[in-house]
């Protein structure tokens, strides 16, 4: 009988190793993959660094908005300088052409500020085109701009590297402020123009340039940051209540689920 050979157990040890090696590698393509790469900047808005820029959102260019309900519209830019009030920020305003057809500045606007700088343009369609309003924004020492104005491709535009909300020329101020190196803000709920193809072309024109496009809500979320800070929910939800119905609605149910509520049969253990 011819005896059996017994396997060589080199081959058995290479293949092993040569597994071994293939797991490894496996493993690292899986590490490697599961790295996050990082994305762009998130850019935050800073209370102690920001400026609310009001920018001709004028009683006679008002007529002029076409991509906003009236009604909402007033809402919206009253609201607009209202956060500087409500997060204690300063302001400055700017008109162009006030005694003319443009008209003043609402009323609910100037008296909120009655001490605050109100550059009157009497030709400058970019207000950064105006000595005194450069002055006036650099005096501040801010480096970041809120900013809304009528109209969005004109008045808006202009500003981008401080914080600033503007209204007339939006467009032209947001880029020229974006060219001194202001981080710009702009508030499109409280810019307005023509139409909204008009809006839409500013707007694409801003974002392309670095200007962050935000609503009010959003704006007044980043400067508050945490409902239990000062100002917090006991200055903001007020303000919501009054420019943000729909969500100071929210506020108002719990208060009267609070206060009136009763489970009705069914609801109990939902």
């Amino acid at each position: 009988m011819v005896p059996q050979r017994k396997p060589d157990a080199k081959p058995c040890a290479l293949l092993q190793f040569l597994f071994g090696i293939l797991v490894l590698i496996a493993l690292a393509g899986t590490s490697k993959a599961a790295q996050l790469t990082p994305g762009p900047e998130f850019i935050r808005l800073n209370k102690s660094d920001a400026v609310v820029v009001v920018a001709d959102l004028q009683v006679g260019l008002f007529h002029v908005v076409h991509d906003y309900e009236p009604t909402e519209f007033r809402n919206n830019i009253i609201a607009h300088a209202g956060l500087a009030k409500l997060f204690d920020l300063p302001i400055v305003l700017t008109t162009s052409a006030e005694t003319g057809p443009n008209g003043p500045l609402p009323k609910e606007i100037t008296n909120l500020y009655p001490d605050a700088p109100l550059i009157r343009r009497n030709g400058e369609v970019d207000a950064w085109d105006n000595a005194d309003f450069r002055k006036a924004v650099a005096a501040t020492g801010k480096s970041q701009i809120i900013l809304a104005g009528i109209t969005t491709d004109v008045s808006v535009a202009v500003l981008r590297q401080w914080s600033i909300l503007t209204l007339k020329g939006t467009e032209y101020l947001a880029l020229s402020l974006r060219q001194e190196g202001y981080t710009v803000f702009a508030n499109t709920e409280a810019s307005g123009t023509f139409s909204r193809r008009l809006a839409d072309d500013a707007n694409r024109r801003m974002e392309n340039a670095g200007v962050i496009l935000m609503g009010m809500f959003s704006v007044a979320m980043d400067l508050m940051r945490d409902w239990r800070n000062t100002p917090g929910s006991a200055e903001v939800l007020p303000f919501l209540d009054q420019y943000l119905p729909a969500y100071g609605y929210i506020a108002r149910a719990h208060e009267g689920a609070v206060l009136n509520g009763s489970l009705v049969p069914g609801e109990s253990g939902l």
